[in-house]
């Protein structure tokens, strides 16, 4: 069993300014096994992660990247290469699985963060699985309705900390039970054998780092 955060950002995000060895450092305090890098429309922060810890038995980096279709966001968790965004779902997801990746639905019903299952009949897509615990909802409601689907529809759930601030990184997570290599990470998430842990991340930590944020970005 290990422990899987398969949604962080980056540096390489434009919404964050992550070191990837701030993040790296940060997953191992927490005990998180396996991470993604999952940065907005670009592979470019997770290949430097690979790279960053090829030689690092304590940490497997997992190919991954967000992309921005023309109805949401959606998780290529094994891409490697960029995908183009504004694309439609369906196309975004059949890309995805054309390069061996899955589909993963992040903040699936968060309307003012571009959830896709707001707009889309899952039924209509090819989805592999879907975030039941985003550790960065304001309202949890959203989260108990990803968690009911889930739950409803035998759809693979995945708990992650959507980290935008390298401190965040671990506050949702997933436990998995698989070993520490990418193929047998994704049988496992296939075979919905994972447990979702963690907590929200803290409405004050994160409304001060979004304040201080701000005033980064106006001073750049």
């Amino acid at each position: 069993m290990y422990n899987m955060d398969s949604h962080i950002h980056s540096r390489y995000s434009p919404d964050s300014k992550s070191k990837l060895e701030d993040i790296i450092r940060r997953a191992k305090e927490r005990n998180i096994d396996i991470i993604a890098i999952s940065d907005h429309n670009t592979v470019e922060g997770s290949k430097l992660a690979r790279e960053l810890t090829k030689n690092d038995d304590e940490i497997l980096v997992i190919p991954s990247i967000e992309i921005s279709s023309i109805n949401g966001h959606i998780l290529g968790f094994g891409c490697e290469e960029n995908i183009k965004r504004d694309l439609p779902a369906d196309e975004t997801i059949d890309l995805i699985h054309s390069q061996g990746g899955l589909a993963i639905i992040p903040h699936p019903y968060c309307f003012y963060r571009h959830g896709l299952l707001c707009k889309e009949d899952y039924k209509n897509l090819k989805i592999d699985a879907i975030e039941t615990k985003n550790a960065r909802f304001i309202a949890g409601y959203c989260n108990s309705k990803a968690k009911k689907l889930s739950e409803n529809e035998k759809l693979p759930g995945l708990g992650a900390s959507d980290a935008h601030y390298y401190k965040f990184v671990g506050d949702c997570y997933s436990k998995i039970d698989c070993e520490k290599d990418i193929d047998s990470v994704f049988n496992a998430i296939k075979k919905d054998k994972i447990e979702v842990l963690g907590k929200g991340t803290s409405n004050i930590k994160l409304s001060t780092y979004l304040f201080n944020y701000k005033i980064l970005k106006n001073t750049d």
